[in-house]
């Protein structure tokens, strides 16, 4: 080609007017230099036909940790390399970007990092730029999503954050990083069910459930919520760049040496979005229904209901009443060996060992029916389902619970008392419900006194009487016997032990209602009212939640506020 052009009389081309010393080497040079602009050109035109953006690397930093998105073996099959990223996005550039394969990986990535990928056309000589970094950084490896909080900066935190005033100047002082841990410490601190981020008008509110009642721990300056969101969303594996559409993941927390499950949830808010993050933490052997608050003929009703070989077991109760707890408590004491225990659950919360815990999936045609059905052909000898919701799914449980299956479920009422009217509204034949139901929980958790810091505290008037009329109403058949007049009755006063909040832990209160001949016999008519079963209830021995929590208050575990206000 040098030779064609050194014979061409047209003495125009800038090439053409090397004639000084080393001309040849200049040449070849140019040459060189002319070929690469001419790929350029061509990359460019690629970019301009494919309807993407044209890249040229040589003038364009290329960002390591992006680099080692894709493995140097696959980049060079597909003549695609990445080139950039930052916490919402990252850039792929290729000699062919309508290239199937190269679309695929585009996606891959989306789906793995959970951010958005934007698509480049590049030259060949851009592209072996890229491949030389490889070289250069030997020790580059394929980044992977950061889903971990360091269990050593965890135990820090916790030291450092005992109190909620310390967490009020720690959280003022850290970077962005540390927000989330630091927020996560105390809550484990607390021993906190949920933490609450919520982006408002003034700053960022952060709040943690303890024993079920919501605390204001701290506020965060809103000008930082930005990178806080993006902190929260990348651990727990949500997109980052979605900001207008619910969203939920998860990840995994390790204190002293177990771990801990962290759902978060997000929904679109006014001034950003709401960030809840629930820690589910292991179940502990040490739970039993005795040790939840269960005593007396309730205690005595529910252990011979689990100790039939059939039957169901209903609890009711609104969200964050226990249902689950308890479930999960009765199939650690009914899993042995010789039993078949599988569940069937919405999602699954906690895991336990040797039982076969199964997770709906909606969008699979999974449904709570449909997986009941198949579970029935893996041959239980106990089965859980995590709600009764619809006519299908009770009658293929009651089906399951009058074969010789026991089978415990939840189903949404206020009350035991409620659960029949609530079945029957839904379609379900009296004649079968009757013999398949064994008992009917209702629960409440209530607050316990902090046994460090509670103090004798007599209640009002009002609330004495109202005690006295509860207690008067409990039938002799129930077995139980209180005496007001011996009552120890205490009160909160708050120390550091409980964040001065004179509460710490939480106790259930619970009414158990049996499928007495009483019972069943109302259930004939076309409409039962729920006041009609608790009467006939209480008359055949129940002792009403209400009641029930009554008696804890009259022992010194919580007070009669506290009852009132989770069971009135």
């Amino acid at each position: 080609m040098c030779s064609n052009l050194r014979s061409m009389p047209d003495t125009s081309h800038p090439i053409l007017h090397i004639q000084e010393a080393g001309a040849a080497d200049k040449f070849s040079k140019k040459m060189q230099q002319l070929q690469h602009d001419n790929s350029e050109v061509l990359a460019a035109t690629t970019a301009a036909n494919t309807g993407v953006s044209y890249i040229d690397l040589r003038r364009f930093p290329i960002v390591p940790e992006a680099l080692g998105m894709i493995p140097e073996e696959q980049a060079r099959e597909l003549k695609v390399v990445a080139f950039y990223r930052d916490t919402d996005s990252f850039r792929l550039a290729a000699l062919d970007p309508t290239d199937t394969r190269v679309v695929d990986l585009q996606q891959e990535l989306e789906t793995k990092f959970h951010v958005k990928g934007g698509m480049y056309a590049l030259s060949t000589t851009s592209l072996e730029k890229a491949f030389a970094l490889y070289k250069a950084i030997p020790k580059i490896k394929e980044v992977t999503r950061d889903v971990s909080i360091d269990e050593a900066t965890l135990a820090k935190f916790r030291e450092e954050v005992q109190s909620f005033d310390a967490l009020r100047a720690k959280v003022q002082t850290v970077n962005t990083t540390d927000v989330v841990a630091l927020v996560l410490a105390s809550a484990v601190n607390n021993r906190a069910s949920d933490v609450h981020v919520e982006a408002e008008k003034e700053g960022i509110a952060i709040r943690l459930r303890l024993d079920g009642v919501l605390q204001d721990v701290a506020t965060v300056d809103a000008s930082r919520w930005k990178q806080i969101i993006s902190r929260i969303k990348l651990i727990s594996g949500l997109k980052i760049n979605v900001t207008d559409k619910p969203q939920d993941g998860r990840f995994t927390i390790r204190i002293d040496g177990v771990e801990v499950d962290v759902r978060v949830s997000t929904i679109p808010t006014v001034f950003g979005e709401s960030v809840v993050m629930r820690l589910l933490r292991p179940m502990t052997d040490k739970i039993t229904v005795e040790s939840m608050g269960f005593a007396g003929k309730a205690l005595a009703d529910l252990t011979a209901a689990m100790n039939k070989p059939n039957g169901m077991i209903i609890t009711t109760g609104p969200t964050g009443s226990g249902k689950t707890t308890t479930l999960y408590t009765m199939l650690r004491q009914l899993n042995t060996s010789d039993v078949k225990i599988i569940t069937l659950e919405d999602p699954v919360e906690y895991k336990l060992e040797g039982i076969a815990q199964s997770q709906i999936d909606a969008s699979h045609d999974y449904t709570f029916a449909k997986g009941l059905r198949s579970i029935l052909r893996q041959d239980p000898d106990i089965v859980m389902v995590g709600e009764i919701r619809d006519l299908e799914t009770a009658e293929v449980a009651i089906q399951a619970a009058l074969t010789g299956h026991l089978m415990l479920s939840t189903i949404h009422t206020n009350s035991a008392p409620g659960a029949i009217p609530r079945f029957l509204s839904m379609g379900v034949k009296p004649f079968l419900l009757a013999p398949a139901l064994s008992v009917i929980m209702g629960q409440r958790l209530a607050r316990k006194l902090c046994e460090k810091c509670k103090v004798p505290a007599v209640p009002d008037a009002a609330q004495l009487a109202q005690a006295q009329e509860l207690v008067a109403a409990i039938s002799p058949k129930s077995g139980v016997t209180v005496d007001l007049s011996k009552a120890t009755w205490m009160g909160p006063k708050g120390c550091d032990a409980c964040g001065n909040l004179g509460f710490k832990g939480r106790i259930g209160i619970f009414e158990v209602l049996v499928m007495s001949d009483a019972i069943k016999d109302i259930m004939g008519t076309a409409d039962v009212p729920e006041h009609h079963v608790l009467r006939v209830a209480v008359e055949e021995g129940m002792v009403p939640m209400i009641t029930d929590g009554i008696i804890k208050a009259s022992q010194g575990v919580t007070t009669i506020d506290e009852v009132l206000r989770v069971a009135a």
